[in-house]
């Protein structure tokens, strides 16, 4: 899942990646072709508008997205986040580039090759719900199957499935106005979820829902994501959010990525000051896993007889570890990878607060 930003367009794609982008451009303006290769793609966003009248969203743009992954997008506002995901599926025709699905480049599609990739492979859930009012819930979540000319016994079938995997048992047929927003953006993702896709692309889905609301959504994705392996391409500005979700995030700005890496990665090695200034509020405990702070076990060491998992987040280790007399044993696939003690959590925290308090 290596990383690669604004590589030239011949270099080889991942054939073992669920989507590979490659030189990835779109301008917005009059002859916005010409703007790539020449002179003026260099230049600062508003240096370009200013002498060609056009605006670069996204520039030059390379990444690899993994089968399985949550791969996040993430930036201010104007930074060419929801751009990007919309070139990706073609809602927003790209000036330049490509896109690589299972092999074929989805910019070469024919618009009849394009509507069966969205009604069968594609899925997205979008910030505002786009319910069908005068529906049920089990019509809303029916109607991509509906559309895909699947029979009404079997898409309903499908329907009531979803239905239970996505916490609406007893929903079913209820209006959307008779719904809360979560619960509207459950009937969203269950609709994305009906045509079982191969990828969802989900844009700033839970922005406009309450905080608590937000976070059962936010574990919501976990635990489907978790039960059902797909693809996920998430947007959103909001930090927190992208360091909880994401296997890895992208940071980007004025249409360029800044950085793509784990959370960890841009917690304790950003590329600049710009990801650093993003990421100096979130406590390392919150990113790092027992084995990324794993060291090895001293002679003079008597290593815990119950070890943790190295995937596990260290703050969720903390009492674990604080009350433990020795050490804990850190271990990945049955095996020791090394040992965390109080001592180590002690100084990570306390690291977490002289960062703090310098801010």
């Amino acid at each position: 899942m290596t990383a690669v930003t604004a590589i030239d367009s011949q270099v080889q794609v991942d054939t073992d990646a669920a989507i590979s982008v490659r030189g990835l451009w779109k301008v917005f303006g009059e002859d916005a072709n010409s703007i790539i290769g020449s002179p003026e793609a260099h230049l600062s966003r508003p240096e370009l508008l200013e002498k060609t009248g056009c605006v670069a969203a996204v520039r030059d743009v390379s990444f690899d997205v993994a089968k399985g992954e949550v791969f996040v997008v993430m930036g201010l506002s104007g930074s060419g986040k929801s751009t990007l995901v919309r070139c990706l599926t073609r809602l927003i025709e790209p000036t330049a580039g490509e896109v690589f699905f299972e092999g074929e480049d989805i910019l070469t599609a024919s618009k009849s090759r394009l509507r069966e990739l969205r009604r069968t492979k594609f899925s997205m859930v979008f910030q505002h719900f786009g319910l069908l009012p005068h529906r049920r819930v089990i019509d809303n979540i029916a109607y991509p199957l509906e559309i895909n000319g699947v029979g009404k016994d079997a898409r309903y079938q499908r329907a009531r499935e979803v239905i239970e995997l996505v916490g609406l048992d007893g929903y079913a047929n209820h209006f959307p106005e008779q719904l809360s927003g979560g619960m509207q953006q459950r009937v969203g993702l269950a609709r994305a979820l009906a045509v079982n896709p191969e990828v969802m692309f989900l844009d700033e889905p839970f922005s406009a829902l309450d905080p608590l609301i937000r976070r059962d959504m936010q574990n919501e994705v976990k635990r489907l994501h978790k039960d059902l392996n797909k693809t996920m391409v998430f947007i959103t500005h909001d930090l927190a959010e992208a360091m909880k979700l994401g296997d890895r995030i992208v940071i980007m700005r004025d249409g360029d990525i800044v950085q793509v890496g784990t959370p960890v990665d841009l917690v304790m090695k950003p590329v600049d000051d710009y990801v650093a200034d993003f990421t100096k509020d979130i406590p390392k405990s919150h990113v790092l896993t027992m084995g990324a702070l794993a060291r090895a076990a001293r002679a003079d060491e008597t290593v815990s007889a119950d070890p943790v998992d190295a995937d596990l987040i260290v703050r969720k280790a903390i009492p674990r570890i604080v009350n433990s007399t020795n050490p804990v044993g850190v271990v990945k696939g049955g095996a020791t990878v090394g040992v965390v003690g109080r001592d180590d959590i002690l100084h990570l925290i306390a690291d977490d607060a002289d960062e703090g308090s310098s801010t």
